[in-house]
């Protein structure tokens, strides 16, 4: 098939996703065509059946603030008569959904040019955040039933979406996933001693995430206070975002700043997750959790907070420990557990790789998208040949 694929160019869960499910696709034979302001943050050239479309946003001043609605439909609308696009895939639905409709809209009205079949992506903030902003829901929820197809990626997502907009569309959960054979854990001793010297540290506490006060960094850096009293260890953060700069001087009111490593983004997450030894994402909301998942499946016990999709993949003393997202004291007695006995993290760690190989590699999650898009095409192609008839 030929499939435009819509996303955020930023660090984040809904990014990485859609380029993850874009690379994944191409391999598979399909012409993938992603459209966004800039390459993703995981985009890679030079793949075969990919090609990188990108929205200009021009700035008028009659206009308060760039377009970028009127933008992005624009570009679809165009890449879907080029590309002959069967599929349209919006990931988040603010406003991806929404630009992915009026395109529709625009090229059922233009003569011999196919009108693709639309399917939205909810991720969470989207949902549990911007959509239901008061200023957004109400054309949030009209996009979103105007999709062909609606997933969310847990079903507390799902769940979410029903009761905060009142959705009727049927929506599938596929969840997010990981390459498994890239996902593995593979220590790099130098970056392990950087991050680690021998001789002052004796364990990896690890944070990634984009920074944002949904992500609760500030608690992270609670929790890693609490296990620097019992465990020699230092805290590393990766990524950037709005509460940076806060932390950092959090970091050194606690006289913590020699423990605490800002390593800011990296372009290669599996070499970071390899040398930690503990992962911490004690966050106010997260409607997956693709951070813990790729922890898990380089063998880094997760403690996390219990919100959301959390506890669909960090099952409490199973793959990992899910806490109250206020409960500092005992995020912070789990990570010391996981720190101090072998046993104890042996078990964790293979439960949650287990898990994950079995749930969550791209082999199984990205065919379950390709059939949603058969059954769309199927049906549309039905559609027109009954009107067709008429």
């Amino acid at each position: 098939m030929n499939i435009g694929m819509v996303c955020y160019a930023s660090v984040g869960g809904s990014g990485v996703v859609a380029t993850e499910l874009a690379h994944a696709l191409s391999q598979r034979g399909h012409d993938v065509f992603l459209i966004s302001s800039d390459p993703p943050f995981r985009w890679r050239d030079g793949v075969p059946g990919l090609t990188f479309e990108r929205v200009d946003v021009p700035s008028y001043p009659l206009f308060r603030e760039p377009q970028y609605l009127l933008a992005l439909t624009n570009t679809i609308v165009r890449v879907a008569e080029a590309r002959r696009l069967d599929i349209v895939h919006a990931h988040y639905a603010v406003p991806h959904a929404t630009a992915a409709y009026l395109s529709r809209e625009m090229l059922a009205a233009m003569p011999d040019t196919p009108t693709p079949s639309t399917v939205t992506t909810l991720h969470g903030t989207d949902i549990t955040l911007t959509g239901s902003d008061p200023s957004y829901a109400r054309v949030v929820g009209f996009s979103i039933e105007r999709s062909d197809v609606v997933t969310a990626v847990s079903q507390s997502l799902k769940a979410d979406t029903i009761d905060t907009l009142g959705i009727r569309h049927d929506i599938t959960v596929i969840p997010n996933f990981l390459d498994c054979d890239s996902y593995r854990r593979r220590v790099n001793p130098d970056l392990r001693a950087r991050m680690c010297p021998p001789d002052r540290c004796d364990a990896v506490v690890l944070h990634v995430s984009n920074f944002r006060a949904v992500k609760r960094v500030h608690a992270a850096l609670d929790v890693f206070r609490r296990i620097r009293r019992h465990v020699r260890a230092r805290f590393v953060l990766v990524g950037t975002g709005p509460v940076r700069a806060h932390i950092e001087r959090t970091a050194k009111e606690y006289g913590l700043a020699a423990d605490v490593v800002f390593a800011g983004e990296q372009a290669d997450p599996i070499a970071w997750l390899s040398m930690a030894d503990l992962f911490l994402l004690p966050s106010a909301q997260e409607s997956f959790g693709l951070a813990a998942l790729e922890a898990m499946a380089c063998e880094v016990p997760v403690v996390s907070s219990n919100v959301g999709g959390l506890p669909e993949i960090v099952i409490d003393g199973v793959t990992g420990f899910a806490c109250p997202p206020d409960a500092i004291d005992e995020m912070a007695e789990r990570g010391v557990a996981l720190l101090t006995d072998p046993a104890l993290r042996d078990r964790i760690t293979r439960a949650a790789v287990d898990m994950v190989r079995t749930r969550y590699c791209t082999s199984r999650i990205v065919p379950m998208y390709e059939a949603e898009y058969e059954a769309v095409r199927q049906s549309r192609a039905r559609r027109s040949g009954d009107q067709g008839l008429r």
